[in-house]
């Protein structure tokens, strides 16, 4: 849980450059005898019917393995059909261009690169074309994964869904809590109440990765910024648990329920993140505070506090290998919810807070183009998994796409989920 989760969905789609390549112009010459071979290799090698060694460069093998070229085109076929082979080769020099290939109900493209000796020396597929996809083929993809699945994708002001799949339930969202912090902060600084450059010291309210500010040293002095940006762009846990003490749990409690949060209970008290490893570390701990009413959590959380604080040892890291209390102990919001909050964040006249989700847009360049801004914040943990975007379109009209999948029996692979997202961003 808690685990950076910043999606880049190009490298989903493919994660397969071992050197820059560059794209191929608007109006490219024809490709080289050499480049057209290599294209062809490469849909050889995804087909199963060459060694990937007899295609691709040594050094390229050693970043992706075959193993990792068969498990991408698995990934792309069991939502768009099977590889059906290469449609073309785009020439940008004759040894770079880009290459498109075929499945069943899309085109994925990138540029890639071949070396002197006529090996592929660099690929990456960071742009999908869907064939005859729409909202319907998507939300019954969605409908076909285990667990339970939300998704919001509509304007922001609230208007009429493109898609909307329970969107008014409750789940597990892991590390997007943390836009609550965010557009806390926010609302303080446009008040007048602190500022962005305001400088703190990192203290002992050290947390658990994903993140590096655990390891920082003792009084480090840091912006509020710079606190607010770690906790966006890499999901820094110690960040967030710094600006957690220093806003304070009763202030944040507050933006949970002035953001409109429909089920504010199931949110609050808000957890730092160190005290959610702490209480799934301990799962007849975690048990018992879960099943309590917010008053005892309160009450729990203090007694945990001490604890922790007389000896920070005592909290053992918990191993999570499956999912552990995912519907008891987590952070809590619906699709609706998430708007709610982004809709806060994007009516701050100060631009800061977007600045900060936009560190990490998590948004393939191909669709990256597509909007005039993109912010993002995700979260995850073994059965939980949340994917969350705040987008304006070149208009200025804005846009929310949130997406989470929750399932207490078994881990959320992030692969499906991530390229659902991409096809609802594909929508025209």
């Amino acid at each position: 849980m808690l685990y950076r989760f910043a999606m880049p969905l190009a490298l989903l789609a493919a994660p397969l450059a071992a050197e820059p390549v560059a794209p191929a112009p608007t109006e490219a010459p024809a490709p080289s005898p050499a480049l057209e071979k290599a294209g062809e290799g490469v849909a050889a090698v995804l087909k199963g019917t060459t060694p990937a060694e007899e295609v691709f460069a040594p050094q390229f093998l050693a970043a992706v393995s075959p193993t990792q070229l068969k498990a991408l085109v698995d990934q792309i076929a069991a939502q768009f059909g099977p590889f059906e082979g290469l449609e073309k080769v785009t020439a940008a020099a004759p040894d770079r261009g880009t290459i498109a290939l075929r499945f069943e109900k899309a085109i994925y493209s990138g540029p890639f690169a071949v070396q002197p000796d006529g090996k592929v020396g660099g690929l990456l597929l960071n742009d999908y074309k869907p064939l005859g996809d729409d909202s319907t083929a998507i939300e019954r993809d969605l409908a076909a994964l285990p667990g339970k699945v939300s998704v919001l994708y509509a304007p922001l002001d609230g208007g009429t869904p493109r898609i909307a799949v329970n969107a008014d339930q409750q789940f597990a969202i892991g590390s997007t809590f943390k836009l609550y912090v965010l557009a806390m902060l926010a609302r303080q600084v446009e008040a007048g109440m602190r500022r962005w450059e305001d400088v703190v010291r990192i203290d002992d309210v050290r947390s658990l990765p994903s993140g590096q500010m655990q390891d920082w040293p003792k009084n480090a002095p840091v912006t509020l910024q710079t606190l607010a940006t770690m906790m966006i762009s890499i999901s820094d846990n110690t960040a967030t648990d710094q600006l957690i003490h220093l806003l304070g749990r009763e202030t944040l409690a507050e933006e949970v329920r002035d953001s409109g949060h429909s089920a504010p209970d199931r949110m609050l008290p808000l957890l730092t993140t160190r005290e959610m490893f702490a209480l799934k570390a301990d799962a007849g701990r975690g048990s018992a505070y879960a099943a309590a009413p917010e008053a005892q959590q309160h009450v729990a959380l203090e007694a945990l506090a001490q604890e922790i604080t007389a000896d920070p040892s005592a909290i053992t890291a918990p191993a999570f290998t499956s999912p552990t209390l995912i519907d008891g102990v987590e952070w809590f919001a619906s699709a609706e919810d998430l708007r709610k909050v982004l809709r806060q964040i994007a009516q701050l006249k100060d631009p800061t807070a977007r600045n900060i989700l936009a560190v990490s847009p998590s948004i393939p360049a191909a669709r990256r183009k597509d909007w005039a801004y993109a912010g993002y914040k995700g979260g995850s943990e073994p059965g939980v998994l949340n994917l969350t975007w705040l987008l304006q379109k070149p208009d200025g009209a804005w846009w929310v796409l949130a997406i989470s999948w929750n399932d207490p029996a078994k881990l959320v692979d992030s692969a499906p989920l991530e390229i659902l997202a991409q096809r609802i961003l594909a929508l025209p």
